[in-house]
């Protein structure tokens, strides 16, 4: 049997470009997903509030399926209940970005309607306060993504330790 399936995780907050990374290693042949899209997350009563979080029978499946396959898996999220999966991930990599690069980003990106309005902007900005700090103390690695897109790219590929994406 070959070497070990690499199951990574890309977590950050919005605007930090994990879609776009994603995107890239999936033009490398690497399989990706992202739970922004799809049917992976659900909205569950939180506090005074609701909270986004991975619906845990589906990636848990997700990551059982891979871990049959001998092909490395990027999974990109950000969600309250992703600190379940970590036994499950070789490798959490924070993608990160100062607070103004990443709202330009935001106001400009036309693929994800999030961070739009006030309300958004305001959380986005709590969240990096807040939540950021968190997801730094749980990662592997971090990688600033001002870094041109194609270094970030190289950065996350060299993670895989396998020849899946070539």
């Amino acid at each position: 049997m070959g070497e070990a399936v690499v199951v990574i995780l890309v977590t950050g907050m919005s605007g930090t470009g994990k879609s776009t990374a994603l995107g890239r290693l999936a033009q490398r042949g690497y399989r990706v997903v992202d739970t922004d899209f799809g049917d992976w997350v659900e909205h569950v009563p939180l506090g005074d509030g609701v909270e986004r979080q991975w619906r845990e029978d589906r990636v848990d499946a997700l990551i059982a399926e891979h871990e049959r396959s001998g092909r490395t898996l990027f999974i990109a999220g950000t969600v309250w209940n992703q600190g379940r999966f970590r036994h499950r991930f070789d490798e959490v990599v924070l993608l990160s970005a100062p607070l103004d690069v990443m709202l330009d980003r935001i106001a400009g990106r036309d693929t994800n309607p999030f961070g739009k309005t006030a309300a958004e902007r305001a959380r986005i900005v709590a969240d990096k306060a807040e939540v950021e700090p968190l997801l730094r103390a749980s990662a592997t690695a971090e990688i600033d993504t001002r870094a041109p897109l194609a270094e970030v790219v190289d950065r996350l590929a060299a993670l895989a330790h396998d020849d899946s994406g070539r």
